[in-house]
């Protein structure tokens, strides 16, 4: 690839967030060796959560989608903090935490967002191991979570 990872993103419509600031007593990532691991990530655009509550109980899909795309630039937003992402080689795994109804069972269909997030930005080195869990609850009643693992070259 030749064009750099803000360059896909924007061809794309997206572009990289300026890092929230941490809701505890912790950092948004950390570098160790090649390796960059983010802290979760939710919904969080201009400031705001996109949207509050459980998939399937008052968040739709694609509304969780939107979500979990947003997670995906906040989590790449929070590794550049560390990194050049430019450097990154292989998005080694994303996690995926989606609170969700019950009867919701489309979690890999919600975390599906943040992985095409991967695949614009870093094509090929973006597929990655993934988990999508369902979860009661999320800090902030956010509908989504997720974290990365990036490999640096």
């Amino acid at each position: 690839m030749t064009s750099s990872v803000s360059d896909r993103l924007a061809a794309a419509g997206m572009a990289l967030p300026v890092p929230t600031a941490a809701l505890g007593a912790y950092v948004p990532a950390v570098r160790t060796g090649d390796l960059v691991f983010t802290s979760g990530q939710v919904p969080v655009r201009d400031g705001a959560l996109i949207a509050t509550g459980n998939v399937g109980a008052g968040v739709d899909a694609d509304t969780a989608g939107e979500c979990a795309r947003q997670c995906a630039l906040n989590a790449l937003g929070a590794a550049a903090t560390v990194c050049d992402l430019d450097s990154v080689v292989r998005v080694v795994k994303l996690v995926g935490y989606v609170a969700s109804a019950p009867d919701f069972s489309g979690q890999p269909g919600v975390i599906d967002a943040a992985s095409q997030v991967m695949a614009v930005a870093f094509g090929e080195t973006g597929r990655h191991a993934r988990e999508a869990v369902g979860v009661a609850a999320l800090p902030l009643r956010a509908p989504v979570e997720l974290s990365v693992v990036l490999e640096l070259g």
